[in-house]
């Protein structure tokens, strides 16, 4: 067993190392969900965007509006207008469409569906405003003094900041409150009227023991995740903030878990910090670095133009560089008419 441990994590720290490019923010924690102990800590309140580790906030108050009975899981989420129009990632139903708060739960955690999260946020909260005044109020009551929600899917937003221990403390209380729904963040596929959906988070299958929780993604975020996984009763949460790629969390992730399983046992044998009360030298509220505003600023300018070619260059042989790509479009004839039509390239939707 011990062998197999470490091969694993030779292999999760080789993986990790592969991925290249340094995190975008670099914060990561790890720490056990059962009593706290911090078991590795790097920038955990330094400022980031949450991107849609959010979703862990707006799946909560779900759950406590079922646990409260102010809902249901067959209580009706329809698809507004303003819902309707969410960019990707989206379930993608149409305008008056409804789905159970059930299924809303699984398009949220793993489609990471926008849409989904207004159409909880206006069932719920009759409003997104009122809704994301609730999400604020209980990031309070949970201890989480750096985050600072503007919506409730995590689409890009200034102001919208938290750090690595406040989404560790609401992974935490999101396993705590409702243990009957861990099963939830474990599911890789899910059937929601005819869509099939399948999950984002690939340490769910690529780790031993992965059992959760939430991906998320934005330009200005970078990668972000928040894992769990389980060996021998023990459970681990890991949060990484600003990874590269999505590779490159997933790595990360795997070697941060299973260097904490091998040495929780004596860890937790010293008077360590927990979560709660683990030293910081970050001072403040919830204000985005310089840092932040400078990568949310650069993802928000459009992409420069594509260069000017002249018809004579375009055409000219003598004039091309050799190896370089040709400016010319290529265009394909149809059967049926004859006449050439441009090939479009097809967007591709964000990876959450």
């Amino acid at each position: 067993m011990a062998k197999d441990v470490g091969i694993a994590l030779t292999a999760a720290l080789a993986a990790w190392a592969f991925c290249g490019q340094p995190a975008v923010a670099g914060s990561a924690l790890v720490f056990d969900y059962q009593d706290g102990h911090v078991l590795y800590a790097e920038d955990i309140d330094a400022p980031w965007y949450p991107a849609s580790l959010t979703k862990m906030m707006t799946a909560y108050l779900v759950l406590t509006a079922i646990r409260d009975k102010r809902a249901t899981k067959e209580s009706k989420v329809f698809i507004s207008p303003a819902a309707f129009k969410q960019p990707p990632t989206r379930l993608g139903f149409k305008v008056g469409k409804d789905i159970t708060m059930d299924q809303a739960l699984r398009a949220l955690i793993m489609r990471s569906a926008n849409d989904v999260a207004v159409a909880i946020a206006e069932t719920l909260g009759g409003d997104e405003a009122s809704f994301v005044k609730q999400m604020n109020q209980t990031a309070s009551q949970l201890g989480m003094s750096h985050t600072h929600f503007i919506n409730p899917h995590g689409l890009p937003a200034e102001q919208q900041v938290t750090t690595a221990r406040d989404m560790g403390l609401l992974s935490q209380a999101l396993l705590r409150d409702f243990p009957e729904e861990t099963a939830l963040y474990a599911l890789t596929q899910t059937t929601i009227g005819k869509a099939v959906i399948g999950t984002h988070n690939a340490l769910l299958t690529s780790f031993p023991g992965g059992d959760g929780i939430k991906t998320g993604y934005t330009c200005a975020s970078g990668y972000n995740l928040a894992a769990s996984a389980t060996r021998d009763g023990r459970k681990l949460i890991a949060i990484i903030l600003g990874e590269s790629s999505s590779n490159a969390r997933t790595a990360r992730a795997a070697a941060m878990l299973e260097n904490g399983f091998r040495t929780r046992a004596w860890k937790t044998s010293f008077p360590i910090a927990r979560i709660d009360n683990y030293p910081s030298e970050v001072v403040g509220g919830f204000d985005p670095s310089p840092q932040m505003l400078a990568k949310f600023n650069d993802c928000k300018a459009p992409p420069p133009p594509p260069p000017q070619v002249t018809a004579s260059a375009a055409t000219s042989g003598a004039a091309a560089t050799p190896g370089a790509p040709s400016a010319v479009k290529k265009v394909s004839a149809t059967k049926s008419s004859g006449k050439k039509s441009v090939k479009k390239r097809k967007k591709r939707a964000p990876i959450d």
